[in-house]
């Protein structure tokens, strides 16, 4: 029990240590690639939230999901890319295969679909190569490019609005 706590301090400082500010450079093509980063601890309508992005006029081809749950159970069957708090390491870093491949796969956006400070999240979120970031305004804001207000359970109110932005900023 001791040893978890001290290996999530320990991400925690090291996250912090690193300066985890956002690159402000921003491309100006259009989006095309979308990755999705989920906290299933809080939010389940993980298909739900990307059926939505397929109705917006994104290609399901071209969505890339990574889900995160605090604990997964032995016997539960999952057939998507996640990681839990046991895949990091002393030092900040998550080995595991599937998000080794999501951080370094360049997307056109990056969509962090929590809203608590999670330190396992947050540093996928840093680590990820996208051009531009979304998430919440909950969430730490030096992370993402872009910030929505909403609840985690409005993704239909969170989709809209990203989507209305994303045309006034030219990026559809």
């Amino acid at each position: 029990m001791f040893l978890k706590y001290f290996r999530t301090f320990s991400a925690k400082r090291v996250l912090k240590k690193s300066s985890i500010n956002v690159n402000s450079t921003v491309s100006n093509h259009p989006i095309q690639t979308v990755g999705v980063l989920i906290d299933e601890t809080v939010f389940n309508d993980k298909q739900a939230l990307i059926q939505n992005l397929i109705a917006k006029g994104i290609k399901p081809e071209n969505i890339s999901v990574l889900a995160y749950k605090a604990k997964y159970k032995k016997k539960e069957n999952i057939t998507y890319p996640h990681y839990s708090k046991k895949d990091i390491t002393w030092l900040g870093t998550i080995e595991k295969k599937e998000v080794k491949d999501f951080k370094s796969c360049v997307f056109d956006l990056l969509i962090s679909y929590y809203d608590e400070k999670k330190t396992p999240l947050q540093i996928v979120t840093y680590k990820s190569k996208a051009d531009f970031k979304v998430g919440f305004v909950s969430s730490d804001k030096r992370l993402n490019h872009f910030m929505i207000d909403t609840e985690i359970q409005n993704y239909n109110v969170f989709v809209d609005e990203l989507f209305k932005y994303l045309r006034i900023l030219n990026k559809l």
